[in-house]
């Protein structure tokens, strides 16, 4: 008998039909003897409903209470996946976060876990009942309701697994799992049977939709082996893992493309130090996460300085940068361009081959495809491309790495 966390997403249980469809599948896995804990997101749609009609009310509604609006969407979908459950004469039980032992940190709307107290859910195991978890939110240290923002529910499943020692975590969405890229760009793309924690990680941070990067974050610290399967299919998905020996003899597992992506430009700043810390201390004041960051200095020892950042960030950047700009020096200049894409090629095997930039590179030169900034890691090449070719670019690394092929 194996215990098994399964997650499943706002399309999984977007109208009553789908509801029963999960209630099913998990009394498939109760029959075969096997144990359920399942996370539930929020009926699709509902979320952004409940935000509206916030909003109605109020350009600024107040975060906290925010927090107890939008838990609610889980709760209204756990209770009726544990009635459809009990119609199939499978015991269930549902729990808020909060009765999960779900405990939180950080400001309302964007919560941490901090740590997970499963005695109740463990309580409910050792009476042989199916738990039904409010996945997205938990509780702060005062007993307030706390909710973790985007991809809140996949994180939610990961911690749950590791408080409870789960044998698997299967994250059950509208995807049958991880792929080379996008399908819906790249035709030619293939799923993958495995991919290593890393991998995903730094294809989650480049683009790919199919989980947020502090979920896979969260899996590698603690080790939880998890699946990215479907919830409308019964396929194989992608098992998620620590990196094995074998994975290196592929040099590149995926591309990914992040779209609505914009550069600013600061120039004519002297490059005097603690210059970089104030620049870049401002946006993390504004809450602006910044991504590919390439500084130099010229010959008049002045320094320009040029990241990117998503598009809706944009104005905000402009608005924090502006009085700490006017503070170092009278010259100083924002330049911005929105319309580019990031482009990115993910794979361990770049650890141990060599050219993997050079062929990048030189495929798309062929194609008449310029590069603008680039950015490096031990496993990843990102480049930006402007966002109307970007589909195109894609689908020429994926071809010159081989992707296109089993």
């Amino acid at each position: 008998m194996a215990l098994i966390v399964q997650k499943y997403g706002g399309t999984s249980v977007g109208s009553i039909d789908r509801i029963r469809n999960v209630a099913n599948r998990i009394k498939t896995e109760r029959e075969k003897g096997n144990q359920v804990i399942a996370v539930i997101s929020a009926m699709g749609g509902v979320t952004d409903k409940l935000i509206g009609m916030a909003q109605e009310l109020s350009e600024t509604p107040p975060e906290r209470e925010l927090d107890v609006l939008l838990s609610s969407g889980e709760q209204q979908s756990i209770a009726l996946l544990a009635i459809a459950l009990n119609d199939l004469e499978i015991d269930a039980v549902s729990v808020t976060g909060r009765q999960a032992g779900i405990l939180t940190s950080g400001s309302h709307t964007r919560g941490r876990i901090e740590e997970i107290n499963p005695d109740m859910i463990n309580d409910y195991l050792k009476k042989d009942q199916t738990v039904i978890v409010a996945g997205f939110q938990g509780m702060t240290e005062n007993g307030l309701i706390h909710t973790l923002g985007r991809g809140g529910s996949d994180l939610s499943a990961i911690a749950v697994a590791s408080a409870v020692n789960a044998d698997i975590c299967q994250i059950l969405t509208d995807v049958d799992g991880v792929y080379t890229a996008d399908p819906r760009v790249v035709s030619k793309a293939r799923k993958l049977p495995e991919i290593s924690y890393d991998e995903l990680l730094e294809l989650a941070s480049v683009g790919t939709k199919v989980m947020q990067s502090r979920s896979v974050e969260f899996a590698k610290k603690f080790g939880v082996k998890f699946e990215v399967r479907s919830s409308l299919n019964h396929n194989p998905g992608t098992i998620v893992t620590e990196e094995h020996e074998a994975m290196e003899s592929v040099v590149i597992r995926g591309v990914s493309i992040e779209r609505s992506q914009a550069r600013v430009t600061i120039t004519e700043i002297p490059d005097t130090p603690g210059m970089s810390g104030k620049i870049l201390g401002a946006l993390a004041e504004a809450e602006i996460n910044i991504d590919m960051i390439v500084s130099n200095i010229a010959n008049d020892g002045n320094a320009r300085h040029s990241f990117t950042m998503h598009t809706s960030d944009l104005g905000r950047a402009q608005a924090a940068l502006k009085p700490v700009l006017a503070e170092l020096s009278p010259h100083a200049n924002i330049e911005t361009e929105a319309g580019i894409a990031k482009l990115s090629c993910v794979g361990i095997g770049m650890r141990s081959h060599s050219g993997v930039a050079a062929k990048m590179f030189e495929s798309l030169g062929k194609a008449g495809i310029n590069i603008g900034m680039i950015s490096t890691s031990e496993i990843k090449i990102s480049v930006t491309v402007e966002e109307n070719i970007a589909d195109e670019a894609a689908r020429i690394v994926h071809t010159a790495f081989g992707l296109d092929q089993e």
